[in-house]
């Protein structure tokens, strides 16, 4: 296990200098040039070549590469272009709430997959598995920004239930869930439909087996059968799905907080690509590619938890 933990830290180590290089050079040459957004329509070419001098843009780009490397070494990812502000600090004060958003949205799709799946599973061919699985095909289809929008129109206009946007509590709190269940059921729903699917067909494989079929024969209760012997071996590929789909989530919270108004990551990074805010972008990217990383280690690590059979030396 140790020896998997720093292979898998060197790897994320390679892995994250790799996506540092190619966001850093996207940005660089994709049209725009931050000096002129800056300036504004009344600057003048020497106002512009001042604010790219000030800003380090008129050295070459390999030198700017280096010196933005050695400041992520050293924990500094720099300073906003537009608002001067550290992007340490920006991005957590964002954070929090796209986390709580991911958690929250997570929770909604493990307790909707999870349940539909197992019961899909032991009621196959039957009409509870016919609409388990069409709705599964919805939620993947249906776009966030639809969901969204008439999700909003019908519980935050219509009916007055919960708020249409913001985020001022965490998930755990009251006002918090009230403020998170429109965005995390907006969010969750194509994982939740994901991980419906891998948890159907992964216990119908289990439920087949020849030790449950020994189980059911020794007299061993359904509820046990089902709860101990099937789930915990047909958990293993589902926690897969968990996972990846976390770590998804964390980075595909974008359109969910522009359409409830949440102050998070995603929506920090849309607007400092459309600002051309290369160190607010560099920095944002990084921080989602890292913890995509660090979310499937954990996967990993759980696995030995779960099945002792599974070995990583």
């Amino acid at each position: 296990m140790i020896n998997l933990i720093i292979s898998r830290l060197v790897q994320m180590f390679f892995l994250l200098l790799g996506i540092s290089f190619i966001v850093f050079m996207s940005m660089h040459f994709a049209p725009g040039d931050p000096a002129r957004i800056i300036g504004g329509p009344t600057a003048n070419e020497s106002d512009i070549e001042n604010i790219r001098a000030s800003l380090g843009l008129n050295r070459p780009i390999l030198v700017q590469y280096w010196d933005y490397l050695v400041g992520v070494l050293q924990g500094d990812l720099g300073f906003s272009y537009q608002s001067n502000e550290s992007v340490n600090q920006a991005i957590a004060t964002r954070f929090p709430n796209t986390l709580n958003l991911a958690i929250a949205s997570m929770i909604v799709a493990v307790i909707i997959g999870v349940v539909a799946g197992i019961v899909s599973a032991l009621k196959q061919n039957t009409w509870w598995d016919v609409f388990t699985t069409t709705g599964a095909l919805a939620g993947i289809s249906i776009p966030n920004f639809w969901l969204g929008t008439i999700l909003i129109l019908i519980f935050a206009v219509n009916l007055q239930w919960f708020p249409a946007g913001g985020l001022s509590a965490p998930f755990w709190t009251l006002q918090g869930m009230k403020e998170l269940a429109l965005p995390a059921i907006t969010l969750g729903t194509g994982s939740a439909a994901l991980i419906a699917r891998m948890t159907r067909s992964s216990m119908l494989e289990v439920i087949r087996s020849d030790f449950v079929r020994t189980a059911r024969a020794k007299g061993v209760k359904e509820k046990v059968v089902v709860f101990v012997h099937c789930m915990r071996n047909a958990m293993i590929p589902v926690i897969t799905v968990i996972g990846m789909n976390f770590g998804f989530l964390l980075g595909g919270t974008i359109i969910t907080e522009q359409v409830f108004a949440i102050n998070g990551v995603g929506r920090l990074m849309i607007d400092a690509i459309a600002d051309r805010d290369f160190p607010m972008v560099q920095g944002s990217v990084l921080l989602v590619a890292s913890l995509f990383v660090i979310v499937n280690l954990i996967v990993d690590i759980v696995y030995a938890f779960i099945d002792p059979r599974i070995s990583y030396d």
